[in-house]
């Protein structure tokens, strides 16, 4: 029987239950559910193919920003870099194109140095013993500053292989499917693989349950921590990429509060701020959920962008108060 579908019998009650890990992964697929069925019932249009593939190809960028931020808060870390490294990375894909290279040699380098920032700041980290919060943040500035070095204003992609990879979509019946939504499909099936298949996942949750312990059970925490800032700054990286496919253009102010987007999706998504549980899947319905209030503020039309705001800020306290009773329960 599958980890998923296995549930617990409550002692003395004689019925069913699901296990705990799993109830604030269904809690957000319920909120999911409903603000797709109320917006169907409410906006003409409102769940057809077009709307719905949309929904995917504005948001893969963030999907694959919410993915890396998952390896990281499953270590019991946070990511304050991504947004700013997305922006660098897209800078840098506008800029090297711009300049006659080839796309074969831009990608890999938009890609690395968001990986070798990931590096610097797991380092730091790790074996210097700074707060995630501050080497992250130091991090975020060195990326943004580094964006106004390559380029202070925006810089306009008109490579023709880039804009033929931006452009490429296959059809399925009334969906459409971009380059950039499979990029980001890949990258949760990879993420996925990762944390579930193989003991480098086991020992990010390992960390995230208590440090000392998977220290004393002769795990490679040192190693684990490190990587999982190399993973969020390579997905940031792509990300990057991504989003200049999606706007043709790098630009330095790119991304801005990006993080905070990405942090709100893996949290709503059922991922705990203290470390140890949690679930890719859950983080990209947590995007979803995003971005179906986005698209309902935008078929409602009466109302500002800023509710988009107001309700996520909402939504992501009712869903760290129950993490937090769920936490207290479990404990």
């Amino acid at each position: 029987m599958s980890a998923i579908a296995a549930p617990h019998q409550i002692a003395g009650a004689g019925r069913w239950s699901p296990d705990r890990r799993y109830l604030p992964v269904i809690g957000t697929f319920i909120v999911f559910a409903l603000m797709v069925t109320i917006g169907g019932l409410r906006y003409e249009n409102f769940l057809s193919p077009a709307v719905m593939s949309n929904l995917f190809i504005n948001n893969a960028h963030l999907i694959v920003l919410a993915v890396g931020m998952t390896f990281v808060i499953l270590t019991g870390g946070i990511d304050l870099s991504v947004g700013a490294v997305l922006a660098l990375s897209s800078v840098i894909t506008a800029t090297l194109l711009q300049a006659g290279w080839a796309l074969a040699l831009v990608v890999p380098v938009a890609i690395l140095a968001g990986s070798a920032i990931g590096y610097g700041m797991g380092v730091m980290i790790q074996y210097f013993e700074i707060q995630p919060f501050v080497a992250t943040l130091a991090g975020m500035f060195l990326a943004r500053g580094l964006c106004f070095l390559f380029a202070p204003e925006s810089v306009p992609i008109r490579d023709e292989s880039f804009i033929a990879l931006a452009g490429w979509g296959v059809p399925l019946g009334r969906w459409r499917v971009t380059a950039a939504v499979v990029i980001a499909l890949l990258m949760v099936a990879a993420a996925w693989w990762v944390l579930h298949r193989t003991r480098f996942g086991r020992t990010v949750y390992a960390v995230g349950g208590g440090e000392q312990s998977a220290t004393l059970m002769g795990l490679r925490v040192a190693r684990t921590k490190v990587l999982v800032y190399v993973i969020s700054g390579t997905c940031a990286g792509v990300a990057g990429l991504l989003f200049a496919m999606f706007s043709r253009s790098g630009y330095a102010l790119t991304g801005v509060a990006m993080e905070l987007d990405a942090i709100a999706a893996v949290v709503i998504g059922g991922t705990l701020l203290t470390g140890g549980t949690g679930f890719v899947l859950g983080s990209v319905i947590g995007v979803m959920v995003l971005g179906l209030i986005q698209t309902i503020i935008t078929f409602e039309g009466t109302l500002s962008s800023w509710w988009t705001k107001i309700v996520i800020g909402a939504l992501l306290l009712i869903f760290v108060v129950l993490q937090r009773i769920l936490t207290l329960r479990r404990t």
